[in-house]
Order: structure tokens, then sequence, then C-alpha cells
């Protein structure tokens, strides 16, 4: 799974792609058409993937390593929408990440991080085979001090 390129934009939904950056701005490109934009840096924020986590009791941790844990226990989890009922949210939320801050992490950064997850999924930015790459790689760099430490080895 590499989620390095991939920024959200504030102003805009959804997840995109960094192509380049720019003096004044960033080129992103869409998913689905593949549409490429410039978008400049007075009027939006970006945010890349990689540098978002998730409050804990015990220490943040990244967002890679957040959907690494609903991926794992996708069989487990019920398919649920951003729509759900808030109890169904903070309940799946719960069980990928059994220690979460209940405290500061919102629900509507609940209802983002699994529309996102959901989203990077369906593009096959998290897959099966992708998944066993990252596996095989955190295995041979496995470094116990930081769960954020894997965001830095890719």
């Amino acid at each position: 799974m590499n989620i390095e390129n991939i920024i959200a934009v504030s102003g805009l939904s959804g997840l995109y792609k960094a192509v380049t950056s720019r003096g004044n701005g960033i080129i992103i490109e869409e998913f689905d058409t593949k549409k490429r934009t410039f978008v400049t840096a007075r009027q939006h924020q970006f945010t890349p993937l990689e540098t978002i986590s998730i409050y804990t009791y015990d220490e943040s941790i990244g967002l890679k390593d957040v959907f690494s844990s609903m991926f794992e226990h996708r069989n487990d989890l019920p398919a649920l929408g951003t729509k759900g009922e808030p109890s169904e949210i903070k309940n799946y939320i719960r069980k990928a990440i059994p220690n979460y801050d209940e405290d500061r992490v919102s629900l509507s950064d609940m209802k983002k991080l699994i529309k996102w997850y959901q989203f990077l999924v369906q593009k096959n930015i998290i897959s099966e085979a992708n998944y066993k790459l990252v596996d095989s790689k955190n295995e041979k760099a496995a470094k116990p001090s930081s769960l954020n430490k894997s965001n830095e080895e890719e």
C-alpha cells in the first residue's frame, strides 16, 4: 500500500494524486479521469495522507497503519457507509483501532477515515497483493520503537 503521493485538498472533495509541485501550487490528478489540474496554494491547503495520524491513548498511529488494521479486520468489520448511525461508526473504528482516543477523534474524522479507506480499496491502492508486499517489507525493516516509523520506510 503506497499512500505517499495521495493528498487531500481543502475545498475539493475526495483524494488526489500529487503529480508535481510548483512554487505557488501543485498539479493534482484525479483517479477516475486522470485529468490533471493546477491548484494554487493561495486558495487551498494540501495534506499528504502519509502525514495524518489518529490519536490513541498511547501514541498517535499513522494513517497507513490504521488502513492496514482496517484491511486486516475487513472480514470482521461490517461494510459500513459514512451515513451509518454514529454508534455503528464508532464501533467500526473501535474494532479497527481498539485504543483510539474517543475524546479527540471526532465523528466527522471517523467518517472521513472510512470514506478514504473505501475509496483506496475501490481503486486497488489497498488490496490483498499490495498488503502482502507491505507486510514483507515491514518484516525485513521492522522497527519496534514506534508505529509512525512505517510511514518513513516507503
